[in-house]
This record gives C-alpha cells, structure tokens and sequence, in this order.
C-alpha cells in the first residue's frame, strides 16, 4: 500500500499497458481525455484556483504559528493500531511511527524508524535495523523489543476485521541486539515491505500498550511526527510537534488540529467561515462542483489528485440468487457506470472496469473488454442459456454513513439500471457501518456495496484481499489460480513492474468470475484557504494526508 521505479514512471508503467477492449479503437465509455491522451501521475494533482487574487507567495518557515486545523468526515474508529484496518490509519500515519513508509510521491518505502531490505534472494528473510537513540513521545526508549512486541501483539489480540490479515505470511519476528529485528517469512513475498508500511504496523510502547487487549484510554504513546495533546471521539484531535521525532517526515508547521464533521457540507460551511483552514477526506461531489463553479468567490483553493478509492458490488455466493454465476454476468452486462458517474458523482469519480485501478501496474479493462456497451438483450441471452427465467429477485445492500452522501442515490441508480432493463426486481436496503460491517461478515447480504482504500499502492492489494476462504468482504471466493499459482509468482519478484502478467490473468478470471463488480475509482480533493500551501504533497497514494505537509503562507 511496487515497483522500483518513480510514482510518475509506475504510472506510465500502468498506463502502457492499460487495454481500451480487443478490437481495434475499442475504450470503455466514460474514460476521458485524460486517461486517454496522457498518464496521469498519482502524485501529481490540478489545482482549481477559487482565488480572487492571490498575489505572489512562499511557504512561511515559522513553526510558532497557530494550528492549522484540517477537517474531514473520516473519524478514527479506536486510536489503537491493533484494532484498525480503516480510517484510523489517517491519524495514525501522523502520531505513530513505522519501520518504513512512503514519503510524499514516493513508489516505493522508505526508511523512517529503520533502514530495511531483503537478506536472501527468496524474498523470506526482512531485516530492519532502528536509528540509533529512538525513543517515543513519553521519552520511554523504542528498540528492537518494541518493535516484536508491537507486531506480535496484532497476533495476539487477533481482532476480528483487524489488521491480523495484512500478515498472513509472517511466521515469526526475531531480535538481534537492542537495534536489529528480523521477519522470517513462511513463503516468499515481495509486498511484505509494503505491508510494514501501513499505519497499522504502527510500533507502540509495551509499557503502554496491553499485550492481549486493546488500548482504550484514548491516549497514543507513538513515536510519530506529531503527539497527540488531547482527543474528543467525533469531535477533534489536537496534535503537536513531538521533539524527539526521528525519521523522513520534514514538518511544515508546529501543530495541527483534526476536527470531524458529520457531513461534507458541514465541513465546507466550516471552511467558508474560516473555523478550518483546510479539509482532506468526505468532500461530496456537489461541494466539489460548487467549489469548482466559484470561480474566484470564495477565497478558495480546490486541488484534484488522482486517487486509488475503488467501489464494487460484492455477491455472496451462498445466496440461491447471487450465487448463480449467470446472474452475475447478467449484471455486469446492465450496469451502466458511466451514467453512475455522472448522474450520481457528477464526474468527480471514473468509471472502473477492473480490480486494480488506473495507475497502477497491472491494470486492464477487463470487464468492458469482456461485456463491452451495456446490454439488456445480450443479459437476457445470459439468464435465457442458464435457464433462468426474469425477472430475477435480487436484494442490494448498502450502508448509510460510511462513503458519502451520494451512495443512497448512486443504489437508486442501480436499481433503476437493472429493473429497467426488465431482467431483475431490486430491493434496496440499508445500515449504519457499525451493524452493517457485522451483517456482511455474517453473510447475511445476497449483494452489497463496498469500498476499498488500498492497504498499499499496488495491484496485489487490489487482488489478494478479495480471494480465498477468509478475506475481506468475508464471502469465500475460491480461485486456485489466483490463490495458488498468480499470486505466488508475483510476490517472488521485488520488481513489480514484471509481474504484471500475473495480474492481468487475474483479472480476466475476475472479470469472468463476477464475484466482485467494479463500478468507480475516486479521486482526491483537498479545499482549504488561501493561506494554506502544501496541499498537493500532502496527498498520500495510499489516500491518508500527510499533516506534516501543510504549511502557512506569508507574502512576499
């Protein structure tokens, strides 16, 4: 959450070897200019001027400045790495510490708390020595025992939609001295790196953090850019330079307050009234348009940078329904993401046609190269040759507070879509995160929405979470060719670049499979005040901000 190479030139990467369908000239409809005339890097972004006239300016170098404060929709669902594989990882990236990480553009990770790499040529054995002198925010000493503790207990508590899974092919986590650790790996896995750069591999202090429970005082002892001061669950998080900070992160500013909006225009009306300065993730589509359309009148400043939030429907294969693969293809063959994304998304998300996005390595079209325009007629072929007479009963789920205000009417749009084409009668239905994340891990849903934030920036993080017997929409998917021949070779090789074969079979079984639908990739959009710079390089690929960007400006 690659290759080892520059961002720009993964993109290219991907971008050459991306297929716009079979036959000649043949594109997905819906993929504009920009992703047919140029890549489009992921750390590159358009910045929207909102201004009404900025003047000339620089970055101010003063650390003594108030806080500038970030809003966003994405609260932190527990403040403990162990517990999260979500949203949380957006304060953590800024609190914690990882062995390595990804700075602003990067393709590939770096050394923060260690150096790392691998010692053998199986990609089995990761060795990572700590700079000298780490210690964590409270002054308690971060080593090498921290670190096994700090990954060992993920094991340990082994919470359930945790971030255990991310280290399905660790065995076990050795020691040298107070500064050397080593992962021994059961079989080769070149994304491992990639991995241990995820917030949730954050290292914590083992005399604050339980070894079989999670940490729920509200408190962060880490060892990352910032300590937290204070924090209110909902409400905000104020964060301060910690001074014994040790790693890549070049601070542009002192503090920085996180406040949590219910809603996307709650947070613009914030950022109107100047209570915030600057907002990261939650913006809705039509605040986006009407920050567009200003054109100068708000003071503003709008910046879109290509982002790797991909949505799908997931089919649960033990529904009588759902479970049939006919019935999967004929959806696939209704679906109309173009007009998704425009009616619904007003173009602020692409059309997808794959698992992994545009601008990575490995992406294809598959799904348009294999169901083309979408088709009643050639669906209604699919039912009639399985023997499957229409109209065919199908109950969509989908969440209401977890990605956006627009994903009611972007299921009403779905529905439509399909019972308009006279193949299907739909049924919607809703919940809140909290009890639908649970009814979907019960397999209690026929079909239902989901989105991904990528664990990492690469096509593995697109494809392995959603095969096999566990993963993580919890709806069994078994491909042994996936799961035992493609995935296998592409993790022995550190080049990511040449593996992309591999994910290209695999999608095309995907594609064929339909047991997850791609439907939109989504981009970023930052809005914040005029005095606000760093914006663009606060943009992670991974979709978490990096506060330590963001800077004031003064004039010149």
């Amino acid at each position: 959450m690659f290759w080892k190479v520059s961002l720009a030139r993964a993109v290219e990467l991907g971008a050459g070897l991306r297929r716009f369908g079979r036959g000649p000239g043949a594109r997905p409809p819906g993929a504009g200019a920009v992703r047919s005339l140029a890549p489009r890097a992921l750390a590159a972004t358009v910045t929207v001027s909102l201004l009404a006239g900025c003047g000339l300016v620089q970055a101010s170098d003063s650390g003594d400045e108030e806080p500038i404060v970030v809003g966003t929709t994405s609260a932190p669902s527990t403040l403990d790495p162990a517990a999260s594989w979500d949203g949380s990882w957006e304060l953590f990236r800024n609190v914690y510490q990882t062995l390595v990480a990804f700075p602003s553009g990067a393709a590939e990770p770096a050394a923060d708390a260690a150096g790392c790499s691998f010692k053998d040529t199986d990609n089995r054995v990761y060795h990572c020595k700590l700079r000298a002198d780490m210690t964590f925010s409270d002054g308690d000493a971060l080593d090498a025992a921290a670190v096994k503790y700090s990954i060992d207990r993920i094991r340990n508590i082994g919470v359930k939609g945790g971030p255990e899974g991310l280290l399905g092919s660790l065995d076990r986590v050795t020691t040298q001295g107070d500064r050397e650790v080593t992962f021994h790996l059961k079989k080769a896995d070149a994304t491992f790196p990639f991995v241990l750069a995820t917030p949730a591999m954050s290292i914590v202090d083992p005399d604050e953090y339980p070894a079989k429970s999670v940490r729920d005082d509200g408190k962060v002892s880490g060892s990352g850019p910032y300590a937290l001061k204070s924090y209110k669950a909902g409400d905000r998080a104020e964060l301060v330079k910690n001074d014994s900070y040790k790693g890549f992160a070049d601070r542009k500013n002192g503090a920085v307050t996180i406040r949590y909006f219910k809603s996307s225009s709650d947070m613009v009306s914030a950022l109107k009234a100047k209570k915030i300065d600057v907002t990261f993730r939650g913006l809705a589509s039509d605040d986006v348009v009407r920050l567009q359309d200003k054109k100068g009148a708000e003071g503003l400043e709008l910046v879109e940078g290509a982002g790797m939030e991909t949505s799908y429907l997931v089919f649960n294969p033990k529904d009588p329904w759902a479970g049939k693969k006919a019935v999967r293809q004929a959806v696939a063959q209704v679906v109309d993401r173009g007009a998704i994304a425009h009616k619904v998304y007003m173009d602020t998300v692409d059309p997808l046609y794959a698992m992994v996005p545009a601008g990575l390595a490995g992406h294809t079209t598959d799904f348009f190269d294999d169901y083309g325009e979408p088709s009643p007629a050639k669906a209604a072929e699919i039912l009639s040759k399985a023997g499957i007479t229409a109209p065919v009963p199908l109950t969509l789920w989908f969440t209401t507070d977890r990605y956006g205000s627009a994903t009611a009417p972007e299921f009403a749009e779905l529905k439509r879509q399909l019972e308009a084409s006279k193949l299907f009668k739909v049924t919607l239905k809703s919940r809140p995160w909290n009890t639908y994340e649970a009814g979907y891990r019960k397999g209690e849903y026929p079909v239902f929405g989901r989105g991904w934030f990528p664990d990492f920036p690469d096509a593995d993080n697109f494809i392995a979470p959603f095969v096999g017997e566990e993963n993580a929409v919890s709806t069994p998917y078994l491909s042994k060719e996936i799961t035992d021949t493609l995935l296998p070779q592409s993790r022995r090789e550190s080049d990511r670049g040449t593996v992309v074969r591999q994910f290209e079979r695999a999608q095309q079984i995907m594609a064929q499979d339909v047991r997850l639908l791609p439907l939109w990739q989504g981009k970023q959009y930052i809005a914040a005040s005029e005095e606000i710079a760093g914006g663009e390089r606060a943009l992670d690929p991974s979709t978490i901000m990096l506060m330590w960007e963001l800077q004031r400006k003064t004039s010149w």
